[in-house]
């Protein structure tokens, strides 16, 4: 799950195929992680496991709001389509794995510590999603300093 307001990504998993539970297990994974805010809009596309029941009431439950991309139009969730296709040719192009362990230790090695803490982008002013939120709290807290004085 990537927040869009830093193109941090709050949450990652693996699995052998793409279902409900790798859906609602990440989405657990990125509110736990991010301390449960409410009001949080979630986009996707149109799969099957978005839809589902579970991850549903799952949205519900946490006071999340669904959105999702028109069918067939890669365009509505570019943030995200632009974020795999970079995985792909840092990543996971011309590589072999033999465990899944290894394949989650090169992921965590390239989203956590590269990714959202390296990896510079144009949308948040060439800096890191981690630099860009420091930056924006920073601000956020001298401008209320400001304000009360």
């Amino acid at each position: 799950m990537l927040d869009l307001f830093s193109r941090r990504i709050v949450g990652w998993q693996t699995s052998h195929r793409i279902d409900r539970q790798l859906v609602c297990d990440t989405f657990n994974y990125a509110m736990a992680r991010q301390g449960y805010p409410t009001g949080v809009m979630v986009h996707s596309d149109q799969g099957s496991q978005y839809c589902s029941r579970d991850f549903r009431a799952l949205l519900l439950k946490n006071d999340c709001t669904q959105s999702m991309s028109r069918r067939g139009n890669c365009w509505d969730n570019a943030v995200t389509e632009s974020f795999f296709h970079t995985l792909k040719g840092h990543v996971v192009h011309g590589s072999v794995f033999s465990t899944r362990k290894e394949v989650n230790a090169v992921l965590f090695d390239y989203i956590e510590i590269y990714y959202n803490r390296v990896r510079r982008h144009s949308a948040n002013g060439w800096l890191s999603p981690e630099a860009f939120e420091q930056k924006y709290f920073k601000n956020l807290e001298g401008s209320i300093v400001h304000d009360t004085v």
